[in-house]
C-alpha cells in the first residue's frame, strides 16, 4: 500500500546512517522494523522475567526478603 507522508530530512539522514540504508523508502522500512522488533523484545522481557536474568522465585516475597539482607 502506498502512503504519502512528509519526512524531516535531518532525522531521516541520521536514521539512514545508523541503519545503513541508502533510500528514503528503505530507511523508513528499516526504522519501522527496528521499532516493531524493539517493542516485541520489550514485551517478551516483561512477560518472561527469567529472560532478564532473574529466576521464577523473584515473585516469592520470602526469597526476595532474604536476598535483601
Amino acid at each position: 500500500m502506498k502512503t504519502v507522508i512528509d519526512l524531516n530530512d535531518e532525522p531521516l539522514d541520521l536514521a539512514a546512517k545508523e541503519l545503513g540504508t541508502r533510500t528514503k523508502k528503505n530507511t523508513a522500512h528499516a526504522a519501522l522494523d527496528f521499532g516493531g522488533d524493539r517493542l516485541r523484545l520489550i514485551g517478551h522481557l516483561l512477560d518472561a522475567p527469567c529472560a532478564l536474568g532473574v529466576g521464577p522465585d523473584i515473585a516469592d516475597r520470602e526469597v526476595v526478603r532474604q536476598a535483601r539482607r
